[in-house]
């Protein structure tokens, strides 16, 4: 059955999955920093959803929601998903917060390159501009050969925002058949399984307030990935896409009152490059979709 388009509430559901995912990067980076190890914070971001979501479904008997007969998409989600959380965990381990951030706004740009290189689509230039002014914003923040900005954590933050990209259109495509709750499921169960292989490598001893942090992040985890998903079932990519450059404001945020960190001057300049260039690109790809004719779409790009 069509999964009837809500504009109005995937904009509000993409606004409140991105204050949750701001807020659970902040937990992340401030989890790691009393010590807790990378490998082991990954474990419980992902675990407790599947307990969570498990006994929620049972106890409204509605376990039947979880059944998939494509589990082999779920798979391929997994591995890709698994990727893009400790490419978009780690870069804010290794850059400032508000500009690791920044950097996610890029996957506009990568699904337009992405778009051209991998589905053949024509793209005009209104995109190909969009995509050259927001490298260029990336260019500026990240100052090449500065200390501000390494190029491990740079590399790492690209990588995330062009993994997003990669996920955004498979969570899409598996949306036409499968309920939000049964994607977020899949995903962190089978995830779960891979991280717990590295447990005996990574756990630790945690004080009180250590497995508070822990705990919250998975809870967080869960209600984000929620949000994600159901904005992505509800509404169009590049319609909801939008409400992700909120996320820049909680971050900068958090980086102040947690960290004491102010974005410099280069991040202020490059940032409205990088997210003036996603919203064009939000804006001409709904425009395009309006279009009924693919050669009208050519002809107007």
């Amino acid at each position: 059955m069509p999964v009837v388009q809500r504009p109005a509430l995937a904009l509000m559901l993409r606004l409140a999955a991105a204050f949750a995912l701001a807020t659970l990067i902040m937990l992340v980076k401030y989890t790691a920093g009393t010590g807790v190890r990378f490998g082991e914070i990954l474990f419980w971001r992902a675990a407790p959803t599947v307990p969570i979501l498990a006994l929620w479904l049972a106890a409204q008997g509605q376990l039947a929601r979880l059944r998939s007969r494509r589990m082999s998409a779920h798979v391929r989600r997994a591995v890709l998903g698994m990727i893009g959380m400790v490419m978009t965990f780690g870069a804010p381990l290794l850059l400032p917060l508000a500009e690791s951030t920044t950097l996610s706004f890029t996957t506009p740009l990568f699904a337009v390159v992405l778009s051209a290189l991998i589905l053949s689509e024509r793209i005009g230039p209104w995109r190909w501009s969009a995509v050259a002014a927001g490298f260029a914003g990336i260019v500026i923040i990240a100052q090449p050969g500065h200390a501000h900005m390494p190029p491990f954590g740079t590399a790492v933050g690209l990588g995330a925002a062009f993994m997003v990209a990669l996920i955004s259109i498979q969570i899409r495509d598996l949306s036409r058949t499968e309920e939000p709750i049964a994607i977020v499921f899949w995903f962190s169960a089978l995830s779960s399984v891979v991280f717990v292989l590295g447990l005996p490598f990574f756990s630790t001893a945690h004080s009180p307030f250590q497995w508070l942090l822990l705990i919250t992040i998975g809870v967080l985890g869960c209600i984000a990935q929620l949000l994600l998903t159901a904005a992505l079932r509800f509404g169009q990519v590049a319609s909801v896409i939008v409400m992700d450059y909120s996320s820049l404001i909680w971050a900068t945020l958090y980086g102040w009152l947690v960290w004491d960190q102010i974005p410099p001057a280069t991040t202020w300049l490059g940032a409205p490059l990088i997210i003036g260039a996603g919203v064009l690109i939000a804006w001409r790809e709904h425009h395009l979709s309006r279009i009924p004719s693919p050669l009208a779409s050519v002809a107007n790009e």
